[in-house]
Order: C-alpha cells, then structure tokens, then sequence
C-alpha cells in the first residue's frame, strides 16, 4: 500500500525536524571560526597598513630629529 501524504509529512518531519545537541555545537563552532577568520582578516587587511603607516612616520620623525642634531653637531665641528 503506498503512504498518504500525510504519512509522508510525518516522515520527514520527524526525521529532519529537530536538531540535536551535537549538530547545534558543530554549527556554532563553525561560525565561531567564521567568525574568527573574519576578524584575522579584518586585522590583516585594515588594521596592520595603517599599524605600519603609523609607526614608519612615528620613526622616521625620530630618525629626523636624531640625524639632523647628529650632523649639525660634525658641521659645527668641522666649521
């Protein structure tokens, strides 16, 4: 005898209807890793240019000052 319809919905309810704990932990710690990759990303793409950016102003700012009161002290010297 061939199932109803309704016995079909039944079927598939009760089979593919409800998670269980183990697939639910499986889901969340593959977006917990989405997630985590995302911001390696994020922190590789923006944050570290301007880092560099940041810092290579902050010591070619200090490079100036040491080199330039460096040399004037030798030409002052050698005048």
């Amino acid at each position: 005898m061939p199932l109803s319809i309704d016995s079909l919905d039944s079927v598939s309810l009760s089979s593919g209807g409800s998670y269980d704990s183990d697939e639910e932990d499986r889901i969340a710690e593959e977006e917990w890793r989405e997630s985590l990759e995302q911001l390696q990303q994020l922190f590789a793409i923006v944050l570290m240019p301007y880092l560099g950016k940041w810092l290579g102003r902050r010591w070619s700012y200090w490079g100036e000052l040491y080199f330039s009161s460096y040399y004037s002290m030798v030409l002052m010297l050698l005048l």
